[in-house]
C-alpha cells in the first residue's frame, strides 16, 4: 500500500510529461483509426518502447483543457495495489475530459477502477505491454465497453517521416536493416535493443511468471530470434535447452508472444487438430531488434525480407498461415474464413530460386484454386505465366502501398 502523498508527489511530477513540446514526434498513422467520438474504453497494447506513451500524447491533444494522465512504471508507486485506486481518484479530482493511464497491466485488478470510471461516464484510454493481462481482464468485466488496438513499431512510411528521407530502393533497404524502434533510430545504437530484449525476457516474463531457469528462457529466445521464417516445434525446443517438459515450453513461447516479441505462424490445414500439433514458423516484431541480438540474421536479406512481409500482414485484418504439402509457400492469407491470396517471399528470382519459389508458390494456387499469385521481391518487378495462373512479383516498396 502507497500513502496518498507519495501518489501526489508522483502525478504531479508526470503532469508535467503533458505539456513538454511534441517536437521529433511522428504522427502515428494509426490516429485516423481511433475515432474521436467513441464512447467505449480505448486499449492500446503493443510492445515495450514501441512509441505507446507517445500515441497518448499525441491524442491528448484531443482534450487540451483538463486531462488525468499516470504511468504505472513509475519507481515512485512501485506495489501500487487496486486498495491504492482511491486515493489516486482523489488525487486526479473530477472535471476531466479524459483519462489516460500508461501501463495500466502492472496492477492487479485494475480493470475494476477502469470500470468505475468508465460507468460515471469518463473516457479513458489505457496502454499495456502484455496482451494475455490486458485482454483477460478486459474479457470479464470490460466486455463491450472496449475497443482494443495494438500498436507497433514504425511501418516504414512512419519511418521515412522519422527519418526525413523519401521513399526509395536505398531507404527501404535501410529500413529492412533498422526496423522501426524510435529510439533506436535516433542514435543508432544497438545497445537500446540489446537492453529492450533483457527488458522483456527477464523483468516481463522471467520475474512476472517465477522462472528460475532463466538461462535456458533466453537461450531459446535468442534461438528463435536467430531461426526466423524456419518451424519450430515444442518437443524440439525442449530437448535442445533441456526444458523440463513439452508444457513449459509452450508457456515460454506463449508469454513471448504475449509481449509482442515473438509470434509463432501454424501450417495451414482445414482441420483445428492439426494446426495445434503442427509445426509453427516463428517471426519477431521488428527486424532492427533481431539484427542487434543475433550474429547471424543481418545477413540473411531473405529472412530479413520475410519477416518485413510477416510484419505488415500481420498488422492488418486477416488469418495468417503457411501452406506446407509437398512444396511449401510463405505465406497464406485469408479473411472471413476465405483465401484471398497466397504470397512467396524471396529476395531475388533468378536461375538458383525461380524453380524452388514458384514450385511452392503454384502449388498453394492450385490447391487453394487462385489464379494469381504473389512474389514479393527487394526490387524485382515482374509478370510471369505458370499452368496454375498468373505470378507477380512485387517490390517491396509497392507491397507496402498495395491495399490487399
Amino acid at each position: 500500500m502507497i500513502l496518498k502523498a507519495e501518489i501526489k508527489e508522483a502525478f504531479t511530477h508526470q503532469q508535467q510529461y503533458l505539456h513538454t513540446e511534441n517536437e521529433g514526434y511522428v504522427r502515428r498513422l494509426y490516429l485516423a483509426l481511433m475515432p474521436k467520438t467513441a464512447t467505449h474504453i480505448e486499449v492500446i497494447s503493443g510492445v515495450r518502447r514501441c512509441g505507446k506513451s507517445t500515441l497518448l500524447k499525441l491524442l491528448m491533444q484531443r482534450h487540451a483543457k483538463s486531462i488525468a494522465y499516470f504511468n504505472f512504471e513509475d519507481p515512485r508507486v512501485y506495489g501500487f495495489d487496486v486498495k491504492d485506486f482511491v486515493k489516486l481518484d482523489s488525487v486526479m479530482g473530477t472535471g476531466h475530459q479524459a483519462y489516460y493511464f500508461d501501463e495500466i497491466q502492472n496492477v492487479p485488478n485494475w480493470e475494476l477502477f477502469i470500470r468505475q470510471l468508465h460507468d460515471r461516464g469518463e473516457k479513458v484510454y489505457i496502454t499495456g505491454s502484455n496482451a494475455s493481462l490486458l485482454s483477460k481482464e478486459l474479457g470479464t468485466r470490460l466486455t463491450g465497453r472496449h475497443l482494443r488496438h495494438e500498436l507497433f513499431p514504425f511501418s516504414y512510411p512512419e519511418f521515412l517521416t522519422y527519418t526525413k528521407q523519401k521513399d526509395s530502393d536505398k531507404n527501404v533497404l535501410r529500413y529492412l536493416q533498422s526496423g522501426g524502434f524510435p529510439e533506436y533510430l535516433r542514435d543508432e545504437n544497438p545497445e537500446v535493443l540489446q537492453l529492450l530484449l533483457k527488458d522483456i525476457v527477464l523483468r516481463d516474463i522471467a520475474i512476472r511468471y517465477g522462472i528460475k531457469n532463466t538461462v535456458a528462457l533466453m537461450d531459446m529466445t535468442l534461438f528463435l530470434l536467430s531461426n526466423i521464417g524456419k518451424p519450430v516445434t515444442f518437443n524440439s525446443l525442449r530437448k535442445a535447452f533441456n526444458i523440463g517438459s513439452a508444457n513449459s515450453v509452450s508457456d515460454y513461447l506463449h508469454w513471448l508472444e504475449d509481449s509482442y516479441l515473438l509470434f509463432l505462424l501454424p501450417k495451414f490445414s482445414w482441420s483445428a487438430k492439426a494446426v495445434a500439433v503442427n509445426a509453427r514458423k516463428v517471426y519477431a516484431i521488428d527486424n532492427g531488434l533481431v539484427a542487434s541480438n543475433t550474429l547471424s540474421f543481418s545477413k540473411d536479406n531473405g529472412r530479413m525480407l520475410e519477416n518485413a512481409v510477416y510484419m505488415h500482414l500481420r498488422q492488418q485484418p486477416f488469418q495468417l498461415s503457411y501452406f506446407k504439402e509437398d512444396k511449401e509457400c510463405d505465406f497464406v492469407v485469408a479473411q472471413k474464413q476465405k483465401v484471398k491470396h497466397v504470397i512467396q517471399v524471396c529476395s531475388e528470382i533468378n536461375s538458383d530460386t525461380e524453380t524452388r519459389e514458384l514450385a511452392g508458390l503454384t502449388a498453394a494456387m492450385t490447391f487453394f484454386k487462385l489464379k494469381k499469385g504473389l512474389i514479393i521481391t527487394t526490387d524485382q518487378k515482374d509478370l510471369l505465366e505458370t499452368k496454375a495462373g498468373v505470378v507477380e512479383l512485387i517490390p517491396l516498396r509497392e507491397f507496402y502501398q498495395m491495399k490487399l
